[in-house]
C-alpha cells in the first residue's frame, strides 16, 4: 500500500527533505510540534514497529544515524530532543508507513501526564 511518504520519498509531491540515502529520508512535519520537527522514515515501506523483520535492523539503526546527524545540523543535540515512534491506532500513528519524529528547539517537558 502506498503511503504519503512513500511519494514524498519518490519525489511525486513536494515536500522539505533534510536528508536522503538509499534506506531513509527526512524531511520537515508539516504540522510541526516545536521549532525543530523533522520525520525520518526507511525508504522501504513498513507499516508499523509491529511489521519490522529482523532483515530490517540495519534500516532501523541507520535511522538513529541519521536523527543524531540532523540533531547535530539544525543545533539541537547539545541541550537535547526527542525521538517518537507511534504504533498502530491507539500509539497515536496517524500514516501507517513507520516513522521517527525528531522534535527540538525548546524544552519539552514530561511525555506523558502523571
Amino acid at each position: 500500500m502506498t503511503t504519503i511518504f512513500s511519494k514524498i520519498i519518490a519525489k511525486e509531491i513536494p515536500a522539505d527533505i533534510v536528508y536522503q540515502d538509499d534506506w531513509v529520508t527526512a524531511f520537515r512535519d508539516i504540522h510541526p510540534q516545536a521549532p525543530t520537527h523533522i520525520l525520518i522514515v526507511p525508504n522501504k515501506e513498513i507499516a508499523t514497529v509491529n511489521d519490522v523483520f529482523p532483515e530490517d535492523e540495519a534500516i532501523l539503526g541507520r535511522m538513529f544515524v541519521v536523527a543524531k546527524q540532523i540533531a547535530t545540523e539544525q543545533g539541537i543535540a547539545e541541550s537535547g530532543y526527542r525521538l517518537i515512534v507511534n504504533c498502530g491506532a491507539d500509539g497515536g500513528q496517524e500514516v501507517y508507513h513507520l516513522h521517527m519524529h525528531l522534535v527540538g528547539g525548546r524544552k519539552l517537558g514530561r511525555m506523558l501526564p502523571n
